[in-house]
Order: C-alpha cells, then structure tokens, then sequence
C-alpha cells in the first residue's frame, strides 16, 4: 500500500510540474521569472519569482489534498465493502485517520506558505 501510495504521488507530482509551465503560459504568466536586483549585479523581479514559487507551491498542495479526499472515498469504500471483516475493517479506519492527519498537515503547510510569502513579499517591497 505505502508503495503504491509514493508510486502515485512521484506521478502526481512528475505530472504537476510538466503541466505546469503549460497552464502559466495559457494564462499569460512568463514562466522564466524576470531578472531584477540579485547581490551579483545582475538583477530579478524577486515578486514575481516568489510569487511564481508560491503558485507552484499551492498548486502542487492543491493537487495532494485532492489525491487525500480520493483515498478517502477509497477508503470509505474498502470500509463498506468489508462486510465486517475486522481487519480490513480497522485498515479502512487506519487510512482515513492517516489521510484526515495528512489534510491537516496540507492546511497547515498552506498557512504556512501564505503567512510567509507575504511577510517576504511586505519586506521586499
């Protein structure tokens, strides 16, 4: 189970990041950020870097937490289809309690990216 679940998140995330480019370049967002300032001499719009980073960032946890709600339903069905066998039964209990932890954990991570990025981005600018 657990190598099928990093199975599934290695393709989710490998997916994540090559539709990525393709969905910023859809709606008009360059997807090589613009070199501003940088200590070197040269420079980088470091707004538009960060919030390029914040986007993928969102997008990837957006894209988890929807993989969490479908082991969810998965679960909830192995639950129900159990017909009372009290080890596929406690299983079925075990991964919604994991995935409802790991929804938390994704909250939490959002927070944590938004809280961040804009004590950063209220620094920078």
């Amino acid at each position: 189970m657990l190598q099928r679940f990093r199975f599934l998140l290695g393709t989710a995330i490998s997916t994540t990041l090559a539709i990525v480019p393709h969905s910023f370049a859809q709606n008009g967002i360059n997807t090589v950020p613009d070199i501003g300032n940088l200590p070197g001499g040269t420079s980088a719009n470091s707004e538009t870097l960060m919030s390029l980073i914040v986007s993928i960032v969102e997008l990837v946890l957006n894209f988890i937490a929807i993989l969490a709600v479908i082991f969810i339903i998965i679960a909830g069905i192995r639950l129900i289809v159990s017909q009372g066998e009290e080890e596929q039964k406690e299983k079925a209990k075990k991964t919604i309690i994991y995935v409802i932890i790991g929804l938390i954990v994704i909250i939490l991570a959002r927070m944590i990216v938004g809280l961040t990025a804009g004590t950063i981005l209220n620094t920078v600018s």
